[in-house]
């Protein structure tokens, strides 16, 4: 569904020139069609912005570009609010570093970022409970769900079953969590038994790096599922939980494949070529380091991606989030547990 409102009337109000319903500009007078709404959206969303309410801005700021054609000259300047907003979270540049550092530091930085965020990823969902109990309030996400664990019973029993769609979930949250912190509107998770889970997007990242962020948060609340059921296996002995774990590792590591729409190909398309070269090289040292042989998939996948061109700015922050991930749910996924699901 699309947040752009019809056109009021089938007129235009400059010349008065018969109008489609989903025309941005008069074809006659060049008038936009929007004009009277895009007054009041960027007066309401600067008023977010001085009250420093920065995700209600960048909601009306996007609203805003949705009624504007894009050659409109608003778009460029819109277009750089949103940019500036969606990046004013995030960490401070930091100060140039020697050559080596310029080159590996990202990644090790990365690394070490996502590893000590991982140790408290069990603390961030237990304290997100009310967030992730949101998704179930909607009634085709709880359906869907039932229904895909439904399908998955039937294969391997209900814990197992129960685990799977409880590890799909709290990925599709993290991409929610994700898109909220940028204010882009999206539907709940919707369960599609054997294939996972999908959110239909009604408005898009600005730039890559915003998009990689949006895919690499999925995986990252993977990890956090993964480890905590992880915890309790080690806790209990149950095997149940370790054959969760490892799934839940698993199917995450798989999603960071540099392909199309998953996760990993939404982080590569913020990477330059240099940094493809340099993630897909570090795929390769991670196989090396564990021997999952889907690390295979994902290096050959982004040796392909690094033949491609890419943006001309390096994302350090996407290139460490995405090999740091890549090790972590390599590691995990190579744990052996017992496997029992029923």
């Amino acid at each position: 569904m699309s947040s752009v409102p019809a056109a009021r009337g089938t007129t235009c109000a400059g010349c008065g020139t018969e109008l489609a319903s989903t025309l941005l500009r008069c074809p006659a007078c060049r008038r936009l069609v929007h004009a009277d709404t895009l007054t009041r959206l960027a007066a309401e969303a600067e008023a977010h912005e001085a009250a420093g309410r920065r995700d209600e801005a960048l909601a009306l700021w996007r609203q805003a570009l949705e009624l504007l054609p894009a050659d409109a000259a608003q778009v460029p300047t819109i277009q750089q609010r949103v940019g500036a907003l969606a990046a004013a979270g995030g960490d401070r540049p930091a100060a140039p570093a020697p050559d080596f550092a310029r080159r590996f530091g990202p990644v090790l930085g990365g690394l070490l970022l996502v590893l000590w965020k991982a140790k408290f990823l069990v603390v961030l969902i237990l304290t997100k409970a009310k967030f992730l109990l949101l998704g179930l309030t909607k009634m085709g996400t709880l359906l869907s769900m039932l229904a895909a664990a439904g399908v998955y019973w039937t294969l391997w029993g209900w814990k197992f079953a129960l685990g799977i769609v409880g590890s799909i979930y709290v990925h599709e949250m993290g991409h929610v969590a994700a898109l909220r912190r940028y204010g882009i509107k999206a539907s709940a998770p919707m369960f599609i038994p054997g294939i996972g889970a999908v959110i239909r997007l009604r408005q898009h990242p600005a730039t890559p790096g915003e998009d990689a962020r949006v895919g690499l948060a999925g995986p990252l609340w993977g990890l956090g599922a993964a480890l905590a059921a992880y915890g309790i296996y080690r806790a209990t002995g149950s095997a149940i939980w370790g054959a969760i774990a490892h799934f839940g590792a698993w199917v995450n590591l798989f999603n960071l494949l540099p392909f199309w729409q998953l996760d990993g190909g939404r982080g590569f398309r913020a990477l330059t070529r240099r940094q493809r070269w340099m993630a897909t090289g570090a795929l390769v040292a991670i196989w090396a380091l564990t021997s999952e042989p889907l690390l295979v998939l994902l290096a050959l996948a982004g040796a392909a991606n690094a033949l491609a061109a890419g943006p001309d700015e390096p994302d350090t922050g996407a290139l460490g989030a995405y090999v740091g991930l890549a090790l972590a749910l390599a590691v995990l996924s190579r744990i052996q547990v017992p496997v029992a699901t029923r």
